[in-house]
């Protein structure tokens, strides 16, 4: 079928999510700035377009005139394999709803629209465990509900496109009241704001309106936030020994229900399709039991079940001997456990790599890799298994969609930081499989605190209300900007004080781009003076934006 309606044909439905992708990629900066942080890679807006962009990129390589199902096909994968960050996951977990919300509609109708918006709420919703109001996700809640409206009071599409838009925003404004953090930091939610103008942008193509009905509003409520956030990071590598993966036919199957049934098995739950056909993802200890319920509900097929405890074996037998001198590592048996990492600076990828990471993805704080780029990273690895160290916050969420759909069993530990990677590696043990070693290397990264040390970006408060001026060096430590001053050296030996350093046994500095060997010796030797019963180890990482990371154990 050519069309989806009398008004719109599919081809001005893609070309409006393609100006709806322009318009929030021409935003991002706008949406970045809304993060609560001053420090100069706030990225909400940029993960958010990049997820679209990969959207948008896969479907204009699809031939003239493709079959529906195929184009929900091909945004649900270009939306995972491009998701970056929190933000680009959650983005990708919404196009997802949406295309398996509106399968089988074959009118861009509301009633469609409906469907698609509810579609969209629960992949969402289901893709982060522990919701939080005030997020993308009430934003996401609230249009869906106004769809429900619009279908109920039978508003034309126009009607209802417009009444979502504006309903968009209105959900936006009203997130500072939901979440204290951005009422105390005067903004609304960055992720909400990047959504209300995809659907804004997406509507006033499809109806050739001149301006967006964001451009009225004002979303940014001081000029100088307050800053202190707490991290929610709820993301971790999976406990459980069985990865379970079948077929179920059944006309009568409830996704809701078997995804709160599934999430009581294990985790990594997924269950995704349409009657009669669905598939079924879940990491248990139980198997038997997954398989009861859903053969009491439907018949199963193809049934995979794989245990992921593998036999243990020396995992530095590859490293043994000397460069130029072993087979090349397609030629060699697989290792039980590989491992990849995130580390943005050349320095940081030469530790890991002495460590024992077989591959080292650049980027971090500056860039986020996506999906896919972790997948192919994985795919570099001659292991059965691979454990991914993600060692920024923002790409856990890309790190355990990656997990999810690779085609060997995975692990996430969950680091948020390069020094937690190092960690983390020294806790590996080649004797045992990947769920114990995953085990341990996610419990010795507790033991490490983390400082960072930036220059601000914009004028701001650091955690206690004093002042910040664009320019001066802060010091940042456990979600809170705790220190600032005039230089690197002065924030750095502040923030160290403030962190109990001299409570601590080891201090790992390492060294950004920015801040030259000459520099980076006399800090050195200031913080061995400073404190002098503390273990200092010295390193050149080389990453952006950070002249010092340092890392207390």
């Amino acid at each position: 079928m050519e069309t989806m309606s009398e008004t719109y044909t599919i081809n001005q439905i893609l070309n409006a999510l393609a100006f709806a992708g322009k318009c929030l990629s021409d935003r991002k900066d706008e949406v970045n700035k809304l993060n609560v942080f001053p420090v100069p890679d706030g990225d909400t807006g940029t993960n958010m377009s990049l997820t679209i962009q990969s959207v948008i990129d896969n479907v204009a390589a699809l031939p003239i005139g493709a079959d529906p199902a195929l184009i929900r096909k091909t945004i649900t994968t270009g939306a995972l394999m491009g998701a970056r960050g929190n933000s680009g996951v959650i983005t990708s977990q919404i196009m997802r709803g949406l295309c398996e919300g509106a399968a089988g509609e074959t009118e861009f109708t509301v009633a469609a629209i409906d469907k698609a918006l509810a579609g969209a709420q629960a992949t969402a919703f289901s893709a982060v465990r522990k919701p939080v109001e005030g997020t993308i996700l009430t934003v996401l809640r609230d249009v869906a509900t106004a769809a429900k409206r619009a279908n109920k009071k039978k508003m034309s599409v126009d009607e209802a496109l417009t009444y979502i838009a504006s309903e968009a925003y209105a959900s936006v404004q009203r997130t500072p009241d939901l979440l204290p953090v951005l009422k105390e930091n005067g903004v609304v939610d960055a992720g909400g704001f990047g959504l209300a103008i995809l659907l804004d942008s997406f509507a006033s193509a499809l109806q050739g309106r001149e301006q967006m009905l964001g451009d009225v509003l004002s979303l940014s409520r001081t000029a100088e936030p307050k800053v202190e956030i707490e991290q929610i990071n709820d993301w971790e590598g999976s406990a459980y020994r069985y990865c379970n993966e079948f077929l179920v036919d059944s006309e009568t199957l409830d996704i809701d229900e078997a995804l709160e049934f599934l999430g009581t098995m294990g985790d990594c739950e997924l269950c995704v399709g349409a009657a009669p056909k669905f598939k079924v993802h879940v990491h248990s200890n139980t198997p038997d039991q997954v398989l009861a319920y859903f053969l009491a509900r439907g018949q199963i097929s193809e049934v995979f079940i794989h245990n992921m405890q593998l036999q243990s074996a020396a995992r530095t037998q590859a490293l043994a001997a000397e460069a130029g001198q072993q087979p090349a590592a397609e030629e060699q048996p697989p290792k039980p456990i590989g491992f990849v990492a995130v580390a943005p600076g050349t320095g940081n990828a030469a530790i890991l790599e002495s460590l024992g990471v077989d591959v080292v993805v650049s980027g971090g704080q500056t860039m986020n890799p996506s999906t896919k780029d972790l997948l192919d990273a994985v795919a570099q690895v001659n292991a059965d298994s691979v454990v991914i160290l993600p060692d920024n916050s923002n790409i856990i969420m890309a790190a355990n969609s990656a997990a999810e759909v690779a085609d060997k069993p995975v692990a996430v530990v969950p680091t948020t930081s390069v020094p937690q990677a190092f960690t983390a590696m020294f806790a590996v043990d080649p004797q045992v499989g990947l769920e114990e070693n995953a085990e341990a290397m996610s419990q010795a990264i507790t033991e490490v605190r983390t400082g960072e040390v930036t220059q601000a970006v914009k004028d701001s408060h650091d955690s206690t209300g004093n002042p910040i001026k664009e320019g001066d060096w802060i010091g940042i430590a456990d979600g809170a900007i705790l220190s600032v001053g005039a230089s690197v050296e002065a924030v750095t030996l502040d923030l160290l004080g403030k962190m109990e350093a001299e409570d601590a046994d080891t201090l790992t500095l390492l060294a950004g781009s920015d801040l030259d060997d000459e520099r980076f010796a006399a800090l050195t030797e200031q913080v061995e003076d400073a404190f002098d019963d503390l273990e200092v180890d010295a390193h050149r990482g080389e990453q952006p934006l950070y002249p010092m990371i340092f890392a207390l154990e």
